[in-house]
């Protein structure tokens, strides 16, 4: 039984390690067109903050994602293919949103 401590220990180190983390910006235009903004990978997906100017950021690890703008009417949705690196910002720029 003394060994089931130090083994829980060690296991429960294993997964505080973490990607590193990096930041997906840019802004929308209408500032108002849109519902939502998601990046959505293969490990793991997260929602942006939109500003009421439109600009956004979302962090998220690194990877292949697909940034998805969820448009209102009479606005129409857009899908990005980005390729984020750790550590690296990506600033996709101003997304003008199409009727």
């Amino acid at each position: 039984m003394k060994y089931i401590a130090p083994a829980a220990l060690s296991l429960s180190l294993l997964f505080v390690v973490e990607s590193p983390q990096t930041v997906i910006s840019g802004s929308v235009l209408p500032a108002d067109g849109t519902e939502s903004i998601w990046a959505i990978g293969a490990r793991d997906s997260a929602r942006a903050v939109i500003l009421n100017t439109g600009a956004f950021s979302i962090t998220v690890r690194s990877g292949a994602y697909k940034l998805v703008v969820d448009a209102k009417v009479p606005y129409k949705d857009l899908v990005l293919d980005l390729d984020v690196k750790a550590d690296q910002p990506l600033d996709v720029g101003q997304i003008v949103l199409q009727k």
